[in-house]
């Protein structure tokens, strides 16, 4: 790799940690290429890049950023990167199940902004996280529910009113 590709590659990878919301770092040493192939096409489905590159270019492309020290210190072996761009749980969430599945897969870290996790954070909070939808259904429900009270008291004098007269109805016809 000459001098000009080298930096095009930092660049490149610069811009990817410029653009993600979160990013996972994975040592997949010793899977097959089925095994690899599959952990790419489940990433790819829900929306998140990955690349395995250079821990030196990678130390080049992050070397002025606040976690610079931290990713430097797991940077060894074979390393891919998943980046999420948009939902900060979405790579963590597949790799965490396609670890379940094949124990050659291990997270070494993730970082979300500019916090670092462990590996035990990335699988229990971090792929724990609720994505867009789940946020925006919550968020519906949660704005719902008053309409939805208020409705069921309005309701509730005609119902009781409803009640009220078939328990007559009952009472006249002699059954209990």
């Amino acid at each position: 790799m000459n001098r000009a590709e080298r930096q095009s590659a930092i660049d490149e990878i610069r811009t990817r940690f410029d653009r993600m919301v979160s990013a996972v770092f994975v040592d997949f040493n010793g899977m097959t290429v089925e095994e690899v192939s599959k952990l790419r096409d489940e990433l790819r489905k829900s929306g998140v890049e990955y690349r395995v590159v250079k821990n030196t270019l990678v130390k080049h492309a992050i070397k002025d950023r606040p976690y610079a020290a931290q990713v430097t210190e797991i940077l060894h072996g074979m390393t891919g990167i998943a980046w999420s761009y948009e939902e900060p749980g979405a790579a963590a969430k597949v790799l965490k199940n396609l670890v379940k599945e094949n124990q050659k897969l291990k997270i070494k870290a993730g970082l979300v902004e500019t916090t670092v996790l462990p590996p035990s954070q990335v699988e229990d909070t971090l792929a724990t996280m609720p994505g867009k939808d789940e946020l925006r259904a919550m968020l519906l429900a949660t704005l719902m529910a008053p309409a939805q009270n208020f409705v069921a008291l309005l309701n509730a004098p005609a119902q009781n009113f409803a009640y009220l007269l078939d328990a007559q109805r009952r009472k006249l016809a002699g059954e209990s």
